[in-house]
């Protein structure tokens, strides 16, 4: 049976964040904004209310502030939290959003929602299904951040206090920039599309064989630095660094996540960085024999890493299709026991 969301959830607008810091997480629609000293949920879901994030939703089992920019969806009783989260989460809420220049969410569109809810004990069984994908995915990101820990301080290690040659970048890499897509011809399936921040989608087509490094080079992310996976393709928001001789590849990655190139970013509305501004820059420029060891300890760490951005993207694929699935009872959980 069909019913509105508000028999189940109570939600209501976050407020503006104290000024106070302490370690209690605030959260807007973007997910963890800052820390401060007290709280106004205990527990819930996290919706993005306003802006690009407008229908994220995060889950939030610990005391927490919600701000201004986002909803708190707090159970009322007959329902799980965990179930709510990725029932939120097969909602489209974005979809839902009032507004064009500034889309908003409301607490009148959320409570009006019809659905349809199992009982208590189908809804813990589906949570507890998807959880575990969830956590397999938070525990590889963990471990990544371990390898990329260990790949710094390699780096640092064996980097500081030598005293290697320097070349401008134009000399040890051609600088490209990416190819222009428009979003509308992003596709379902396909290939990674990095644009200036990261992953924005997938294409039928790959520019690049191999890992490539990008700087970031237009808005406010202008100057981060970004690996590519294998077989990806990369808009015009990105330089591409063609490495001249490729076994230097690890070698130049650590150096630049070390030493990202914000500071030759030109224009203050519209932050960008061209093929002009970071041509000269100075890298340091060791014979090959010199960092071998170094580089092959590299490679080894983000072979690791790969392997669990991998793994973690088939999880979330199988997340994404059992979700729809779960939430509508297309699959019967009823006798499973778990």
């Amino acid at each position: 049976m069909m019913e509105l969301l508000s028999k189940y959830v109570e939600f209501k607008n976050g407020k503006k964040r104290p000024t106070l810091k302490g370690t209690i997480p605030v959260y807007g629609g973007n997910g963890i904004l800052d820390y401060t000293n007290t709280a106004n949920m205990q527990s819930g879901v996290v919706i993005g209310r306003v802006g690009v994030y407008c229908g994220s939703v995060f889950l939030v089992r610990e005391e927490c502030w919600v701000s201004d920019n986002a909803i708190k969806a707090m159970c009322k009783e007959n329902i799980d939290l965990g179930y709510l989260y990725y029932l939120l989460s097969s909602l489209h809420l974005n979809e839902r959003r009032i507004g064009t220049s500034q889309p908003l969410l409301t607490q009148n569109i959320l409570n009006n929602i019809e659905v349809e809810i199992p009982e208590l004990a189908i809804q813990k069984k589906i949570s507890s299904i998807l959880e575990l994908l969830d956590e397999k995915i938070k525990l590889n990101n963990e471990i990544n951040k371990n390898l990329e820990e260990q790949a710094a301080t390699l780096f640092s290690e064996n980097y500081f206090n030598r005293n290697y040659n320097v070349s401008k970048l134009e000399d040890i890499a051609t600088i490209k920039y990416g190819k222009e897509l428009p979003t509308k011809k992003l596709t379902p399936k396909g290939f990674p599309v990095f644009g200036g921040n990261g992953v924005i989608g997938k294409y039928i087509h790959f520019m690049y064989d191999e890992p490539q490094i990008l700087v970031s080079c237009r808005g406010a992310a202008s100057g981060n630095i970004i690996e590519t996976y294998p077989n990806s393709f990369i808009t015009n928001n990105s330089l591409v660094l063609e490495w001249k001789d490729y076994r230097y590849y690890e070698f130049y990655k650590q150096f630049l996540f070390a030493n990202p190139l914000h500071t030759y970013a030109t224009g203050s509305a519209q932050p960008q960085i061209t093929i002009d501004n970071i041509k000269n820059v100075p890298f340091p420029c060791p014979k090959y024999d010199e960092i071998r060891e170094l580089c092959s300890q590299l490679k080894s760490i983000s072979a690791l890493h790969f392997e669990n951005i991998v793994e973690s993207n088939k999880l979330s694929m199988l997340r994404d299709t059992l979700l729809p699935k779960l939430i509508s009872g297309e699959l019967d959980v009823s006798n499973l026991d778990i």
